[in-house]
């Protein structure tokens, strides 16, 4: 079964610690119980207790500490990662957070030179500690060129640091904040650490109504020395730009496991409802919302855990990954958002009481396209990797399962972060000429046509600089690298040919929808319209393989998992 379940956790790790971590971390949660997690959400609850539990578990040092630093047998582990995250989501987006900006918090440590913060940070997370990002602030938002937060040289090698930061979790709490400012006479870019507790920091406020702490703090002459300065100059920005790509990655995860939790929670109230005589589940076009729910979760999972794998053997020579991670946070983190639509249509009223997860899940899960870059700055990253993808692929070898107990050492030492338009991909025809499906060969053709329209419909100077365009073009680029890694995924797997081909299903009719949304931007030239209509296909029909899928996969999940009240 591809969808997490809890109560019958069968993911397998390749040691006996990683596996009682997650064991131990669902019986906290299922004990806590669903009413309390409700009343915490409810009542803004800073999460302290799940903080404590971390601590007592050493889980936070366990997974962000790579190895080298703290207990012999830490790592960082991106596979053992990916399911935390998704356990986290699966729980509430406030257990997520306190930890994801954690991550984000300790990785300018670790990719800075400065070995006595790293040995801190270390000591810290076995302590239990939590860490914070200051990176945005109030008046440049996502202008991270620009930043009024200034180190002053006082004339005997230390600093007194001023400025404000916005919008920066954990600030309430975190023992070491990860600061992104400028050296006031240089203008150099630089990574200082600060802790919340210093009389010189001030928490100005939590800026949303949530139980997330998302602070607004301010420095105040904070005095800076050395040891402080984890990096500066072109490395303290690469280092900046390396620590969102790592983290990003997260937000897949986080909206699987919200969208999953929800999915058990609509099915079990559907299939036990009884409407004019017959059970909500009966109904044709409820089957097709619990249908098309069903398929995204299982795509989002295939796609985000083959993410993993190119992340674990991502090198200075192979750096496919940065495509690939951007759709973990806009791609997915969106397809979770079209899951709770399609389940709210079915639920309805009941999406809005007080008591059961759904509820939670309808709020959280739009933070997530929202954090750590918009959808809109993330795809205009993936948009700088069409030509390559599609017209200059370089032969790789081919990429496992990467499950093993290994340090993934090279996301902490990623150097330049230049040259994206460098970066080269194996040939997607390779994963979607591997399989013959009816759906798959539907969307071959809209890729084939995608592609002719680049070569000889190319968008014009004009339309090349409006973002608008590029935008509409991105979305079905997404839909391409993300059938590719599904399909790759499926095999290691060994998905139901079945779920495969309906998850196409799903893929020819969105890429079909985006075709649309391009044919209609203003700009289209004849020759491109010409395309834009040739691209809009139906997906195969096969009434006997949905009732396969509905009544082996879909159906049964009525009875596999209800929290813990």
């Amino acid at each position: 079964m591809l969808l997490l379940n809890p109560k019958k956790y069968n993911v397998e790790f390749p040691d006996k610690e990683s596996k009682e971590m997650m064991l131990k971390t669902i019986e906290w949660f299922e004990k806590k119980g669903l009413k309390k997690i409700k009343e915490d959400f409810h009542n803004r609850t800073w999460p302290e207790d799940f903080v404590e539990f971390q601590k007592q578990h050493k889980i936070f040092a366990k997974l962000l500490t790579p190895a080298g630093y703290g207990a012999p047998d830490n790592r960082w582990d991106t596979y053992r990662i990916y399911h935390w995250a998704e356990l986290m989501g699966f729980y509430g987006i406030a257990y997520w957070y306190v930890w994801d900006v954690s991550q984000l918090g300790i990785c300018p440590i670790w990719m800075g030179s400065n070995e006595e913060a790293k040995h801190k940070a270390a000591k810290l997370l076995e302590e239990g500690h939590v860490f914070a990002f200051g990176l945005s602030e109030k008046e440049h938002g996502a202008d991270i060129y620009s930043s009024d937060m200034m180190l002053y040289p006082q004339g005997d090698g230390t600093y007194k640091a001023n400025g404000d930061k916005y919008y920066i979790g954990n600030g309430n709490k975190a023992a070491m904040i990860s600061t992104f400012g400028k050296i006031a006479d240089t203008g150099e870019y630089v990574f200082f650490c600060v802790d919340s507790r210093h009389p010189n920091y001030e928490c100005v406020k939590n800026t949303v109504a949530h139980q997330n702490y998302v602070s607004e703090y301010a420095l105040h002459d904070y005095p800076i020395t050395e040891a402080d300065i984890t990096e500066k100059g072109q490395k303290a920005w690469d280092n900046m730009l390396n620590t969102v790509n790592v983290c990003k990655f997260n937000l897949g995860p986080g909206a699987i496991g919200i969208a999953t939790h929800a999915f058990y929670e609509a099915i079990e109230h559907a299939a036990n409802r009884n409407l004019y005589g017959k059970y909500v589940t009966d109904f044709p076009h409820v089957k097709n919302l619990f249908m098309d729910a069903y398929l995204r979760i299982c795509a989002m999972k295939l796609f985000n855990l083959r993410a993993v794998d190119y992340m674990r053997t991502a090198s200075k020579d192979d750096r496919r990954y940065l495509l690939y991670d951007p759709l973990c946070k806009m791609k997915v983190t969106r397809e979770g958002e079209e899951v709770i639509n399609l389940l709210w249509d079915v639920i309805a009223a009941k999406g809005f009481e007080k008591e059961p997860y759904f509820e939670m899940a309808t709020q959280e899960i739009r933070m997530f396209p929202k954090l750590e870059g918009t959808v809109h700055v993330n795809m205009a990253l993936v948009v700088k990797f069409m030509t390559n993808y599609f017209f200059n692929p370089k032969e790789f070898p081919v990429i496992p399962k990467c499950d093993g107990p290994q340090n993934d050492a090279f996301l902490m030492d990623q150097g330049p972060t230049s040259g994206l338009g460098k970066v080269q991909f194996h040939d997607y025809n390779i994963a979607y000429n591997s399989i013959d499906l009816p759906n798959i060969r539907v969307i071959k053709e809209q890729i084939a046509t995608f592609k002719e329209f680049l070569a000889k419909a190319t968008p014009t100077k004009e339309q090349s600089n409006d973002i608008d365009y590029l935008l509409a073009m991105g979305e079905l680029m997404t839909v391409v690298a993300y059938g590719q890694l599904i399909i790759e995924n499926a095999k290691i797997y060994n998905v139901d040919d079945d779920i495969l081909d309906m998850i196409f299903d799903l893929l020819v009719r969105d890429f079909s929808k985006y075709a649309v949304q391009l044919y209609q931007k203003k700009s289209n030239t004849p020759a491109q319209l010409e395309y834009c209509i040739k691209m809009i296909k139906n997906p195969v029909p096969d009434v006997e393989k949905f009732k396969r899928v509905w009544e082996k996969h879909v159906y049964p999940l009525k009875d596999e998992y209800k929290m813990n009240p």
